[in-house]
């Protein structure tokens, strides 16, 4: 696929358009908080962490889960100088596409939840899924505001990068619409893989839309002690996430709607997909680090379904990268300027 994808040949063009150098050094400047914060938790400061936090009861949890997350906050400034630097225009493509299906997958949530939450709250939700099963703080506010809209600006940030480098790079790719475009013999294990995606997703879509409706079937007792409007708005994200992967991987396998535009579903399978993943992967991950109270640990069907939802989300990628390897072995490729 790195091969497939990759331009014929890597030019270095002109200067940097201002535009693209300012959203470079908006990104970067955004991680900078969160960077600060993690690294002074590392060095061992309590700021932004109430003395009842349940982060308290777990040092070394914490210290190893903050080196980890300061890593991958650190990534997106390695991502944003690849994709304005002419180096990164020969980086072959699963070096590039990885990670920013990751960093996409991770900030998508974050984006649209946040703005959620505070709208929801203002209309007079509580916010009660920012504090600890036990009912304790589980960071301040104030830490909150400033890494989610640290966050946010991170994703407007990289997003328009890549998706500026992705269209001078790959644009021919989408270009077009789903009836224009030959089943192919990679046609068949595509739809394969889009049923099996689309079954799967059945149990995790499930439980999702009963915990974000009110119920409480297999939710852990430290999540029951502690939902609020924000949980219910998390969870209400996460069937819109798992309903746009499984949709997008449906359409790029059976291409039944030849007035689609391309982008359409690859759009939809991309975010859906590195959304129902990368944070499916992230609660399953969390939940095997985690001690303390039994009564804070994921039930088993908790677990299934972060793991059901992780299976879901790379089956559809695969199907996006499958659509777009076949697609690039037979474009024809615009004339290099």
């Amino acid at each position: 696929m790195s091969q497939t994808l990759a331009p014929a040949v890597a030019t270095v063009g002109p200067a940097l358009p201002r535009s693209r150098r300012l959203l470079r050094a908006v990104a970067v400047v955004a991680c900078l908080p969160y960077l600060s914060l993690k690294t002074i938790w590392v060095a061992g400061s309590h700021v932004g962490i109430p003395a009842g936090s349940p982060l308290l009861d777990h040092d070394t949890a914490m210290v190893v889960a903050n080196v980890v997350t300061v890593a991958m906050d650190g990534a997106v400034i390695v991502l944003a100088l690849l994709l304005t630097r002419p180096w990164g225009r020969a980086v072959p493509a699963w070096l590039l596409a990885a990670p920013m299906w990751v960093a996409a997958g991770l900030l998508a949530p974050v984006m649209a939840g946040y703005p959620l939450q505070l709208l929801v709250r203002a209309f007079g939700g509580g916010a009660a899924g920012t504090s600890g099963g036990g009912g304790e703080p589980f960071l301040h506010e104030w830490v909150f505001a400033v890494v989610y809209i640290g966050f946010i600006v991170q994703g407007l940030a990289l997003g328009a990068l890549f998706a500026l480098y992705a269209r001078d790079r790959w644009g021919h790719l989408w270009r077009g619409r789903m009836g224009d475009l030959p089943i192919g013999p990679a046609g068949t294990a595509q739809r394969v893989t889009a049923v099996a995606a689309t079954v799967l997703a059945l149990f995790p879509l499930t439980l999702r839309a009963v915990w974000a409706l009110g119920g409480t079937t297999g939710l852990s007792a430290g999540v029951l002690a502690d939902r609020g409007s924000d949980f219910h708005v998390l969870e209400s994200l996460y069937v819109v996430y798992i309903l746009a992967a499984v949709t997008g991987g449906v359409l790029l396998a059976f291409r039944r709607v030849p007035a689609l535009p391309v982008r359409v579903p690859l759009a939809l399978a991309g975010i859906g997909s590195g959304a129902v993943a990368c944070w499916g992967g992230w609660m399953a991950a969390a939940a095997l680090v985690t001690g303390g109270d039994p009564a804070d640990r994921p039930t088993g069907l908790m677990l299934l379904a972060y793991a059901g939802q992780m299976i879901v989300g790379l089956l559809v990628a695969l199907v996006a990268a499958r659509f777009l390897a076949a697609r690039s072995a037979g474009a024809v490729r615009p004339p290099l300027a």
